[in-house]
């Protein structure tokens, strides 16, 4: 039997219960790829399937089938109309395993600024008894592609606040972020040509400031601030201009 199959269906819950009788296996065993949710189309006209490939998992997914049995937990003990599934890592984290919850209520899982979600994530991994970044590998909690969603905003608004301090020669400090915001900015802006990047503060209040490569680490206070606030469960980039 194939190891990974390809399946259509009206929406991607019904792509993926055609993939799971394909390969004959539960959720907890495949992982599965979102090749096109699919769209509606008008009146019935230029609609699309929805297309989802799923894997079954390599021997050692047992660790990522616990941590989704966890998570599916969560979700029936908060009472939400929610589902989980092993998908594909992200291209520049293959050695993360990710575990991502859709569903009608899913957007009550992010919380302000993802503290939700982060939240859940930390507690998938105390019950799973191990540390996040654990020599096995990552296992990754998001919704909805939020936390993809959230470092293409993040990316954008490093680009855009590197021009700002290249044009001005003077560094800019954005306003606290968690440790995974904190890294978005840095990954984006680590081959720029005319600005790094450096994270200042102690715990909840650390941030990180964009400076010209030839120019000094700012003194605390000196450096206009930004704060990349969004709603809830839809990142935007800030309006241009805000400071």
């Amino acid at each position: 039997m194939t190891d990974s199959v390809q399946a259509n269906g009206k929406t991607v819950e019904e792509a993926i219960e055609l993939v799971l009788k394909q390969l004959d296996a539960r959720r907890e065993e495949v992982e599965i790829e979102v090749l096109s949710p699919g769209k509606s189309g008008l009146f019935g006209i230029g609609g699309e399937p929805a297309r989802v490939r799923a894997t079954l998992l390599a021997e050692g997914g047992e660790l990522v089938q616990a941590a989704k049995l966890i998570v599916d937990k969560f979700l029936t003990a908060m009472g939400v109309d929610a589902v989980s599934t092993i998908s594909k890592p992200p291209e520049d984290s293959p050695d993360t395993q990710l575990i991502e919850i859709t569903g009608d209520d899913s957007g009550l899982l992010i919380g302000r600024r993802g503290e939700t979600l982060r939240s859940m994530q930390f507690l998938m991994n105390l019950l799973l008894n191990r540390k996040p970044d654990q020599a096995e590998g990552r296992i990754m909690l998001d919704v909805e592609q939020y936390r993809h969603r959230r470092t293409q905003v993040l990316r954008g608004l490093a680009l855009r606040l590197a021009d700002r301090v290249a044009g001005s020669g003077r560094p800019f400090t954005l306003e606290p972020m968690n440790p995974a915001e904190r890294r978005a900015i840095h990954v984006a802006l680590a081959d720029h040509a005319k600005v790094t990047t450096q994270s200042l503060g102690e715990g909840e209040d650390r941030k990180v400031t964009i400076m010209p490569r030839n120019g000094n680490s700012p003194a605390r206070g000196q450096s206009p601030r930004f704060s990349p606030r969004k709603p809830s469960s839809q990142p935007e980039a800030p309006a241009s201009g805000q400071d």
